[in-house]
């Protein structure tokens, strides 16, 4: 759904095409005539056809019922059923697509927001003389019978070489009395959709067959009538399209505005630097200090030095009282996590708040919830861990480098990892960089980031009381944008 500030587009695109279907949209005009002429003149159309063995002579429809019936139309205008207006409706041509061939096909994949890049388009081997049944023309109109996008509908706009069409499309071809953009609208109302999913059977895959599509009815105007609405429909949708141009447009500038102020901040050219304030340089001993304390004690384990930073990886100056560190060096230890057996009912709906990559959201600073729970049995026969309230938590895998600050005690999944600070380093500070860090990634299908990436990660260091005026700083102007 595309909905910004207080437009939501989509619903508005769906209003506009009941107004339409229901013939309030356009004025009514006597000059257009009456659409059961209309009918009568695609009827004998079809007749000819039959007559000449173009066409096959199909069984009739059943007349329109009064509950079919869902809204009041002009009086000029008449219900029709789908079958009934085609010429013809085809299923497509069953075979694998190559890469060379005779002859391209569009298949349902091909087809993305109303349109084809034909130059991707892939090529089949079909006995020439089945071809002739099976080629595109202009205006006809692609329908999806099966899978995930059954119902999507396609009109074409153009043919620029000889086309068929895949096994899993229907064709439906009309008559030049109609207008196909009037059509096409039609199969993009609520009226179409909602008698689709009473026709449509669900097994392995969704599927809809052409007897319904061919029962299918729909609001029939005058053709003159048909091209008005199309135009008005057109011309509707095009002012959206705009809306959601500026609104993408606007985004990308607030997002862009947004991490300029990140990069000042970070830079130390938001807030002013203070003599009072100290140096990083000590900050950074207390931690140490705090680390070897803790691994004495056996709370924490002794990890391998990290690498000193190079004048490379420091990418921009900064204040005198800041230093470059790494992520390692910063925090005092850090934990991963893991999923209680599935299978195991025990293990779920529990007390317990068990997070994982889909609780940590992109805009989020905080989480206090989870969509999912375990059960101390889950907690303690898995590899999961309970982590403290106000801790921050980064994801490795997935959405890598996503972070948020859990407000209240969670388990966490083996794709996060909770990071722990000793109380000299203020946690929104490193989360607001990591909302602009970029981390080198690794895996072929789902993407991560190693441990070792991410602890050797440089960021710069301020002490603690700018760090705090940082954060105020950035909570102050970043609700502005």
């Amino acid at each position: 759904m595309t909905k910004h500030l207080d437009i939501d587009t989509q619903a508005m695109r769906a209003k506009i095409l009941d107004l339409a279907i229901q013939g309030k949209l356009t004025d009514q005009r006597e000059e257009d005539g009456n659409a059961r002429d209309l009918l009568k003149e695609i009827q004998a159309e079809k007749e000819k056809l039959i007559k000449k063995k173009k066409i096959k002579k199909e069984k009739p429809l059943p007349e329109i019922t009064e509950e079919e019936k869902p809204f009041e139309i002009p009086k000029n205008w008449m219900w029709a059923r789908w079958g009934t207006l085609s010429i013809s409706i085809k299923y497509g041509y069953n075979t694998s697509a190559q890469k060379d061939g005779k002859i391209k096909m569009v298949r349902i994949s091909d087809i993305q927001n109303n349109q084809v890049n034909w130059d991707s388009v892939p090529f089949c081997n079909i006995p020439k003389e089945e071809i002739t049944q099976y080629l595109l023309r202009k205006n006809d109109i692609l329908f999806a019978r099966t899978g995930g996008t059954v119902g999507k509908s396609y009109l074409v706009s153009e043919v620029p070489e000889n086309v068929v069409y895949a096994g899993y499309l229907i064709r439906t071809r009309y008559s030049e009395n109609l207008s196909p953009q009037y059509l096409k609208y039609f199969m993009e109302s609520d009226l179409y959709w909602s008698q689709l999913k009473k026709g449509t059977t669900t097994t392995a895959q969704p599927n809809c067959n052409a007897k319904t599509l061919g029962k299918m009815v729909l609001p029939l105007p005058p053709l003159a009538e048909q091209k008005r609405i199309a135009d008005k429909v057109s011309a509707l949708f095009a002012q959206l399209d705009a809306v959601d141009k500026a609104y993408e447009e606007y985004r990308e500038l607030q997002q862009n505005m947004k991490t300029k102020l990140l990069d000042l901040a970070i830079q130390g050219k938001l807030t002013d630097q203070r003599a009072e304030d100290g140096n990083a340089r000590d900050l950074l001993k207390e931690i140490q200090a705090e680390k070897e304390k803790l691994i004495k004690e056996k709370q924490i384990k002794k990890e391998k030095p990290l690498p000193e930073i190079t004048e490379e990886e420091k990418t921009f100056d900064i204040p005198e009282n800041w230093m470059w560190v790494r992520l390692g060096e910063m925090i005092l230890n850090h934990i991963g996590g893991g999923t209680p057996d599935k299978s195991n009912e025990a293990y779920w709906n529990g007390d317990i708040p068990w997070m994982s990559v889909k609780d940590v959201h992109q805009d989020s600073m905080y989480a206090d919830r989870t969509i999912d729970s375990i059960t101390p049995a889950g907690l303690e026969n898995s590899s999961s861990n309970l982590i403290e309230a106000n801790r921050l938590i980064v994801v490795m895998r997935m959405a890598v480098g996503r972070a948020v600050i859990n407000k209240l005690p969670v388990a966490i999944n083996q794709d996060l990892r909770a990071l722990f600070f000793r109380d000299n380093v203020t946690q929104e500070y490193i989360l607001r960089i990591f909302k602009i860090l970029k981390f080198e990634t690794s895996g072929m299908t789902v993407k991560g980031i190693k441990l070792w990436v991410l602890l050797n990660t440089p960021i710069p260091l301020p002490p603690l009381a700018e760090q705090k005026r940082i954060v105020a700083k950035l909570d102050e102007l970043l609700p502005l944008l």
